[in-house]
């Protein structure tokens, strides 16, 4: 159940406000809101997940274990305590055995009490990766992927990590200190990272014990944000546009409705495809597990799995925050990244990362070598800040356009689906402040992961704050971070 809690509190947010009526509580709004799409649901099917919760979440633990150990170089008693739980329940925890890790195999094993052994092997190009039951190997050859950047601790921020003691003279150092001193002041929070920059450059940042400036972390959901930017740069590059039908092969049947679904509607989770997930309104947790969790831990080929889902409403008409919305554009991009007969694991490096200065990102994936980005990456703060600033930058870097003209206004503006419920909170693949529930403009967007993962984009004070932090510490990140914020957005004058 602790699990549940910490993958239910951005719920409580999601209907604390709703962009509705003061009068209206949070109850009544979610009758609202299910009452619309049960008038719109079409006549389709859910089917439950195979397999049984425990294995799934036990697959989920021993990945976890793996890149905390293998690629954020943590402790593997601290891991089994404070990271990950969001497909590895800390109390689902306490029903397995202990992680055993082969340190040569760059292995994790856990055993369940009828005697099945989950087992995550870490591959140096993709991360951990968790084997299917019964299975040895994976499904893929995994490759190394080498930055092409040169030496970063040599080389200028932002492509490198040398940082400019050149003073700035508008940010007010004494409410730049008290902020960061808000971001860690309760250890319970469990912040690892923070980093600001103002107009581009790093003008703050601190880390929590045993964490620098080029360790990855967990980030989950800011992944959801990162899988947009591969499909921007693929729609700069004319691979796809934006509000053309989405190309997925499974339905291009005939009389298949899913061909009407269109990129643009993937990317602000409203697709339409039927899945049960944690943060649906009428979410029932007794029907069993959830297909949302199930697209990272039930080692099958994710993307057929999403693409099969059916259509639950028509696209462009119900926005619900659901995980085959994200995989489903990761099934895009590699699609149209082998469609021109290029190397798809090594595309986000050389297309996006070694462009931007990006060198710690691990995209991890399923057995079958399928990017689960939609939460399975890890990446330093400084990495995640660099992100930020290509959308501050409108998606400009260095005097390139890497994502086409017009494309940070779509990913922050309010999707029409969502707006229609009259939740002013998603745009594309990013979140968007717009029920002011944060201390920052109202335009304000943002990646957020599980966990309290987040990294804002703030245009009117051109702030990027990337902020990270061991999973344990949900309960007090948002606060931690809410005076931060408050803090930072008097240090620095807006424009």
């Amino acid at each position: 159940m602790r699990t549940l809690f910490y993958a239910l509190i951005p719920m409580l947010i999601l209907f604390s406000g709703c962009g509705s009526k003061p009068s209206e509580s949070p109850n009544t709004a979610k009758e609202r809101i299910n009452r619309r799409a049960d008038s719109l649901e079409l006549p389709t099917q859910w089917e439950p997940t195979p397999g049984d919760a425990l294995t799934h979440q036990t697959a989920g633990y021993a990945k976890i274990m793996c890149s905390a150990v293998f690629i954020t170089g943590l402790k593997p008693e601290f891991a089994a305590e404070n990271v990950g739980y969001f497909t590895g329940p800390y109390a689902e925890r306490a029903k397995v055995g202990k992680p055993e890790i082969d340190w040569n195999k760059k292995t994790v094993s856990i055993k369940l009490p009828d005697g099945v052994v989950r087992t995550a092997v870490y591959t140096e190009g993709q991360g951990c990766v968790t084997l299917p039951v019964g299975v040895d190997s994976l499904y893929f050859k995994p490759e190394k992927i080498t930055t092409n950047l040169p030496d970063g601790a040599a080389t200028a921020w932002p492509m490198g990590d040398k940082l400019s003691a050149e003073p700035t003279s508008a940010v007010d150092a004494a409410k730049l200190k008290a902020a960061v001193d808000a971001a860690f002041e309760d250890p319970s929070a469990m912040t690892a990272a923070l980093v600001v920059t103002y107009k581009g450059k790093i003008i703050a940042e601190r880390y929590g014990e045993g964490i620098a400036a080029n360790t990855p972390l967990e980030s989950w959901s800011m992944g959801k944000s990162l899988t947009a930017t591969l499909m921007g740069v693929l729609i700069q590059q004319g691979v796809y546009k934006l509000d053309q039908p989405a190309p997925i092969p499974e339905w291009q049947g005939e009389g298949d409705g899913r061909k009407q679904i269109r990129i643009s509607d993937i990317l602000r989770m409203s697709s339409g495809i039927r899945l049960r997930a944690p943060l649906d309104p009428d979410f029932d947790p007794s029907l069993g597990y959830p297909d949302h969790y199930y697209l990272y831990t039930g080692t099958v080929n994710s993307f057929h799995f999403a693409a099969t889902r059916p259509q639950q409403w028509p696209p462009n008409t119900v926005g619900r925050y659901r995980n085959t919305d994200p995989v489903l554009t990761n099934y895009l991009i590699r699609l149209g990244v082998e469609g021109r007969n290029e190397n798809y694991h090594a595309f986000p490096q050389r297309q996006l990362f070694d462009k931007i200065g990006i060198r710690t990102m691990v995209m991890e994936t399923d057995p079958y070598g399928n990017f689960l980005t939609q939460g399975y990456e890890f990446a330093s703060a400084r990495d995640w800040a660099r992100l930020g600033n290509l959308y501050l930058q409108d998606g400009i870097w260095n005097g390139e356009r890497i994502l086409p003209e017009g494309f940070v206004r779509f990913v922050s503006t309010l999707a029409p689906a969502w707006e229609a419920d009259r939740r002013p909170i998603y745009g594309g693949f990013f979140w968007l402040n717009g029920d002011g529930g944060w201390p920052v403009p109202k335009e304000a967007y943002y990646m957020a992961g599980a966990g309290g993962q987040y990294t804002w984009i703030i245009p009117s004070h051109d702030l990027v704050i990337a902020r990270l932090g061991h999973f344990k510490g949900s309960e007090k990140a948002d606060d931690t971070l809410k005076k931060a914020m408050e803090l930072l957005i008097q240090a620095v004058p807006a424009h």
